[in-house]
């Protein structure tokens, strides 16, 4: 690998040749500060949260909304979570909406945002690729923002062919090498660009792009197969039961899940625990949100998270209980109100299918 990089260009003109691209092609982005404009830190940080594991096309309109209801950090800060996590849902990855309301206030109680890597490190949902990208775009810090844009770019420039995720130190470390002191911030978007439009994982356009020369996955006709990845385990299955209750107005229950944990702070339709083994009925039951003539629907809904796979089945009752455990009666045409995660929208569309049906 040492030859490989030795017949390399210098880090200097590898920057110098994709700046220059940068300045050609980079996109247009409601988060991104066109040239010579002020870039605002807020912006950037909220653009980085909402990218995380997900693409920028899902991204813009969230943003959009939420900038218009949210305009400043302070105004984010001074929000109530449940109207975040409402403003948040279809997003996934809710843990990133709790900590972005965190975030918002730690940063207004400590008077602004750190300019550090480390510094923005110590805040809630700052990781080290966020810390890098926001510190390189907002602050000028010579940081190696690698997502996994950068990661395929690099991987193919250097043909590493050691797998992810082990490689990513490795990454890190070639795309620090090539960060330039004066416009580390547009070297990080260029990159992200690069990867995103030109360097794509399958069907790379190479023709396009301003290190082919040099590639040495290009050089050796294997750029497809680049990166490596580790192959992932297969994701258990678990198992759970939703309660549909319904009263005598109407109104369906619903409950707030627990703050921590997945979907923390979400409402939800009441369920079980989510387990590796199904419920039967009886055990379902017995550990339903309040006492009714339990039915189980017909169906099943299934959906998939990071790290497992989730089948629920749905029982259902009229009931006249004027309370519950920690549950709310909601009319359906309320539902647009609550922070409701997009399983528990599977579960609503097929509770009232069911119901409508039977």
């Amino acid at each position: 690998m040492k030859r490989a990089r030795s017949m390399l260009p210098q880090a200097a003109d590898l920057s110098a040749s994709l700046l220059a691209w940068y300045g050609r092609h980079r996109r247009v982005l409601p988060w991104r500060a066109l040239p010579g404009e002020a870039i605002d830190t807020y912006r950037v940080w909220l653009s980085e949260i909402m990218l995380q594991q997900t693409t920028v096309a899902a991204v813009g309109p969230y943003y959009m909304r939420f900038l218009a209801r949210w305009p400043t950090i302070e105004t984010l800060a001074r929000a109530e979570l449940d109207d975040v996590l409402h403003a948040w849902q279809g997003l996934g990855y809710y843990a990133r909406a709790r900590n972005l309301h965190a975030c918002a206030r730690a940063v207004v109680a400590r008077g602004g945002f750190p300019d550090t890597e480390a510094g923005l490190r110590t805040l809630p949902g700052i990781g080290t690729y966020t810390a890098a990208a926001i510190g390189a775009i907002a602050f000028g810090c010579r940081a190696a923002a690698v997502d996994g844009n950068a990661e395929r770019v690099l991987a193919r420039l250097y043909a590493v062919r050691t797998p992810l995720p082990p490689a990513k130190s490795r990454l890190r470390a070639d795309a620090l090498a090539l960060v330039p002191a004066d416009r580390p911030g547009d070297f990080a978007q260029a990159l992200m660009d690069l990867g995103a439009t030109v360097c794509t994982p399958k069907q790379p356009r190479c023709s396009a792009c301003p290190w082919q020369a040099c590639c040495r996955a290009h050089a050796r006709g294997i750029a497809e197969t680049l990166p490596r990845r580790v192959a992932k385990p297969v994701k258990p299955r678990r198992h759970g039961v939703a309660f549909w209750a319904v009263n005598e107005a109407g109104a369906v229950l619903l409950r707030r899940r627990p703050a921590n944990g997945l979907l923390g702070g979400m409402m939800e339709v009441p369920s079980t625990d989510w387990r590796i083994t199904p419920w039967d009925d009886r055990e379902a039951t017995k550990a339903a949100p309040l006492k009714a003539r339990w039915r189980r629907l017909p169906g099943t809904v299934a959906h998939g998270f990071t790290h497992f796979d989730l089948e629920l089945v749905i029982f259902a009752a009229m009931t006249k209980a004027a309370a519950a455990r920690n549950g709310i009666w909601v009319a359906p045409a309320r539902f647009k109100d609550q922070a409701l995660p997009s399983v528990m929208k599977k579960v609503i569309d097929r509770a009232r299918r069911a119901v409508t049906a039977a």
